[in-house]
């Protein structure tokens, strides 16, 4: 008899895909710069610690290059009543730039997809695909109506959801028709395309609202910097909401950065920090936010309730939500030595966190200091895990 053939050797369980490097966009201060952080709208009003530099294109050219040469993915220019205009003021810092690409907010559902696609498709083109864009739905409903816009919450995202629907739909080169509540057209087609350069659509909110819509549209959903617990909740819930729809998001978190070489060097300057905020400055935008039907808002609120007491605005290892008291939208810091704020964002990527949308005061030199310190700890802390991962994977 035939000796029997040899049993084959087991293959080795696949190891995981390589995980893309950590991208890491800065935020362009285009209400104006300072030492200080302040407010980001008109509605909010602003102190002249936080603007003593102005937005002019000067400035903001400087800021741009120094993320450029830090080595930062893009730049988030926002959207709101007390920004100059995103569209104008990106297309015009990409003549002072050569790579760094940009992150444009708009508002959705104040002007027809259509017109945004083709104002993008434009943009992408004449700019090399240096774009992405950030749709934000908006959370004020007193910013709201100084807009003309008076839908509800809930609403408003159902609105953004059409919205995002046909622009992907334009971008990538196809034909929209369609009959929505809110938005209605037929044989809608942008002229050649520049679809060799796609738009990745990032958004935010966190609302039940919102994230049905991210389920559905989104690329990159955007997180504010909230507690490790909380973010890996909100990662899991939209997981399984995106699951269900047969899609898979990548998440981003929107964060300040205080960092120094020594983590007494970085608390100081937290402190010094919070103990120049005007008090009634500090009610009055708390006032505010109470106002508001941002779910997002909320939570930034919660945070630190109010409170100006030290102790009590570290609300996680590192995680200072000081900025809040006088700022909407992102209100926290991560605050240490630059090994401890890279090792807290490290920890965020463990949880899912594909991207980083970071700022500090001012921005022209915070750009320097953490494109140069805290981004390459960041790099090497996410090398090693996924070489953990991928070790992993291969002895399962």
């Amino acid at each position: 008899m035939p000796a029997p053939a040899p049993i084959p050797a087991p293959l080795p369980a696949p190891l995981p895909d390589a995980r893309p490097a950590p991208l890491l966009h800065w935020f362009l201060p285009t209400g104006g710069d300072g030492r200080d952080p302040g407010g980001v709208t008109a509605v909010q009003g602003r102190t002249r610690a936080a603007t003593r530099r102005p937005a002019d294109i000067g400035y903001l050219g400087q800021v741009a290059r120094a993320a450029e040469q830090a080595g930062f993915t893009s730049l988030l220019t926002p959207v709101g009543l007390g920004c100059v205009d995103p569209w104008i003021l990106s297309a015009a810092l990409t003549q002072h730039t050569s790579t760094i690409g940009f992150l444009v907010a708009f508002r959705a559902g104040l002007a027809s997809p259509t017109l945004i696609a083709q104002q993008a498709d434009a943009f992408r083109r004449f700019a090399g695909g240096r774009l992405r864009l950030n749709v934000v739905t908006g959370g004020d409903p007193t910013e709201q109506l100084a807009y003309g816009d008076q839908l509800g919450h809930d609403e408003r995202y159902q609105r953004t959801g059409e919205l995002m629907a046909v622009l992907r739909e334009l971008l990538d080169g196809k034909r929209s028709d369609l009959d929505g509540r809110h938005i209605r057209l037929a044989g809608a087609q942008l002229v050649d395309p520049a679809v060799e350069h796609p738009v990745p659509l990032y958004f935010g909110g966190a609302s039940p609202a919102a994230e049905a819509v991210a389920a559905r549209h989104a690329d990159v959903q955007m997180l504010w910097g909230e507690t490790p617990a909380a973010i890996g909740e909100r990662i899991g819930r939209l997981r399984a909401l995106a699951g269900a729809q047969g899609r898979t998001l990548r998440y981003g978190l929107r964060l300040h950065v205080i960092a120094r070489d020594t983590a007494a060097e970085a608390w100081a300057e937290a402190d010094r920090i919070l103990a120049g905020l005007d008090p009634a400055a500090v009610r009055a935008t708390q006032e505010r936010f109470a106002a508001m039907d941002s779910v997002g808002q909320s939570r930034m609120a919660a945070l630190h309730g109010g409170s100006t007491d030290a102790a009590a605005l570290e609300v996680s290892p590192n995680l200072w939500a000081g900025i809040g008291l006088v700022r909407e939208g992102a209100g926290t810091a991560l605050v240490g030595s630059h090994d401890e704020v890279a090792e807290r964002l490290a920890e965020y990527r463990a949880l899912g966190i594909d991207e980083f949308v970071l700022s500090g005061y001012p921005h022209l030199e915070e750009a320097f200091r953490v494109g140069e310190e805290v981004a390459p700890r960041l790099r090497e802390l996410a090398a090693v895990q996924d070489g953990v991962a991928r070790s992993a994977g291969g002895e399962s």
